[in-house]
């Protein structure tokens, strides 16, 4: 647990915090589970197509029910999940929907990603956007210099992200 302001959080979370309606904490020990995670081996050499393969992965899924018929609505959670993503594959998640999900204020402009030593980079909230927090590397959570690392959309720190980040400030 590390304190930050008078608040207690814990080190394996990151705030988004700031210009925005909503205050949120992000626990990326759950993103193993999210369906918008991203393979970071080749996010940045393939997003094109990675897009393309998406939308043909879509039309296969719609093609596939009309066939089929509809089945019934079920109420369950269905999880899908490939063993090699738990403990082989370095991913990531876009920034965008959680950015989103904090509503910033009209007048915000900027994102301050916050590292733990204090250290900060001001980026345009627009270029936040197309960001992506990584959170596991080759099937580990990033415990050392995490809890997640911060990739600028066009990959231009992609050898080098900013690590260790403890917070997400809008202004």
């Amino acid at each position: 647990m590390r304190e930050k302001g008078g608040d207690i959080m814990s080190a394996e979370t990151v705030r988004i915090i700031g210009n925005v309606s909503f205050r949120l904490t992000l626990d990326p020990g759950v993103w193993i589970f999210d369906d918008r995670r991203v393979h970071m081996e080749n996010v940045f050499t393939d997003r094109a197509e990675a897009q393309v393969i998406s939308e043909a992965e879509k039309m296969a899924r719609a093609w596939n029910r009309q066939r089929t018929g509809k089945k019934p609505q079920s109420n369950q959670n269905i999880v899908h999940i490939d063993r090699k993503d738990l403990t082989e594959h370095s991913l990531g998640i876009p920034l965008e929907p959680f950015l989103q999900n904090a509503s910033p204020s009209e007048d915000a402009k900027s994102l301050i990603v916050r590292q733990e030593d204090g250290h900060e980079e001001r980026i345009s909230l627009t270029e936040a956007m197309s960001a992506i927090l990584a959170f596991s590397e080759k099937g580990k959570p990033l415990k050392e210099t995490g809890p997640v690392h911060f990739y600028y959309g066009d990959g231009s720190n992609h050898h080098n992200p900013i690590q260790n980040v403890t917070e997400l400030i809008v202004e």
